[in-house]
């Protein structure tokens, strides 16, 4: 159907994307070949075994030569992977270094950007202002607290004191007098008669 905005899509897979897949494929390649390689020692080992068993000494020495060759195939194999593995490290670590760099030349960039924006001078100058703001409001601040009068002070200080004293007010004593005897006195009080009722 073909791509409806008429542009081809950006592939995000790298050069060094396409580097580090291959080299995997190559180890696995090489992980799969030493298996195959360990899988045939071990058979050979046996058929050699069954070949001195068999007075075949010869053919046992030769399937042992070729064992031989096998196994510094192995080695050689192994050294290979080894060397496949660190180049990959390597490649993926400087992708790594590489984004790094670019975050850095991005900050960099922006820092300069707002350095254009904010120099030195006009940091000092703000400052400045700021600090003549300040000055300012403090003379206001002084300017209204001269204004009052010792009345006035006066005025402040009585409404104080009346507003402490409101909060410090007790409630009133009652005005009726107390009951000379308590609930409980009574109580005993009427305890005989109630006695005298019941035995009647």
């Amino acid at each position: 159907m073909g791509n409806i905005f008429g542009r081809k899509r950006r592939s995000r897979v790298t050069e060094q994307d396409k580097a580090v897949l291959q080299l995997k494929q190559q180890r696995d390649k090489l992980k799969q070949y030493q298996k195959k390689i360990t899988s045939q020692l071990q058979r050979e080992r046996e058929v050699a075994k069954q070949l001195l068993h068999d007075g075949k000494k010869e053919k046992a020495k030769l399937l042992l030569k070729k064992k031989r060759y096998q196994e510094q195939l192995l080695e050689r194999t192994d050294n290979q992977i080894s060397n496949l593995e660190k180049m990959v490290e390597d490649i993926e670590f400087a992708q790594i270094e590489m984004k790094v760099i670019e975050g850095l030349k991005i900050g960099n960039d922006c820092l300069k950007k707002m350095h254009e924006v904010m120099s030195i001078e006009e940091v000092e100058r703000i400052m400045d202002e700021t600090q003549e703001g300040i000055e300012y409001q403090r003379q206001i601040d002084e300017l209204l607290a001269g204004s009052l009068t010792s009345e006035d002070e006066e005025a402040i200080l009585e409404e104080l004191e009346a507003i402490t004293q409101e909060e410090l007010e007790l409630p009133e004593a009652p005005q009726e007098p107390l009951p000379e005897t308590t609930p409980e006195k009574q109580a005993v009080k009427n305890k005989p008669a109630l006695q005298l009722v019941a035995a009647s």
